[in-house]
């Protein structure tokens, strides 16, 4: 038995543990009993928190969420800091993330690299689920609602 074994056994039998299996001052012989769990056997090391965690959230169905916010979160290494810049995801809905940008040229400059794009995600991120990505240019003012709209019509001269 190592030193470091007789040490736990002496703790745990002062502290409350299982009594020493010898005769005492009362003549009786006491019997120490198997608990099932010794010190230093297999299956008794700790296990770090990471893979704690990590079953946990599988367990719970928090994956898929967990890797799309991971995403979401990490655009700026996924995309390039330049391209992070002019652009910023907003969501992923239905395996698509929508991603809002600058202009019309970098959206336009962004599709062509859709394909790059999403290779990079499944790669890196395969629990998030991001099939596409639909790349929209900055929100233009619309015509639909005002006082000189008229409906189906759009913009219009008013004077003539």
């Amino acid at each position: 038995m190592s030193e470091a074994s007789r040490v736990y056994q002496h703790f745990r039998e002062i502290f409350g543990g299982q009594p020493r299996s010898h005769t005492g001052r009362a003549g009786r012989v006491r019997t120490r009993e198997a608990s099932g769990s010794e010190p230093f056997s297999p299956g008794r090391d700790p296990k770090p928190l990471g893979d704690t965690i990590d079953s946990l959230s599988a367990q719970l169905g928090w994956s898929g969420p967990l890797s799309q916010h991971d995403v979401l979160a990490s655009w700026a290494e996924i995309a390039g800091e330049e391209t992070a810049r002019h652009t910023e995801p907003i969501a992923i809905e239905g395996g698509v993330l929508q991603v809002r940008c600058e202009s019309t040229a970098w959206a336009t400059q962004l599709r062509m690299m859709r394909t790059q794009l999403v290779t990079e995600i499944t790669t890196r991120f395969p629990g998030a689920g991001v099939d596409t990505i639909r790349f929209q240019g900055p929100d233009a003012p619309t015509w639909k609602k005002g006082p000189r709209s008229v409906p189906g019509r759009g913009p219009r001269d008013t004077y003539g």
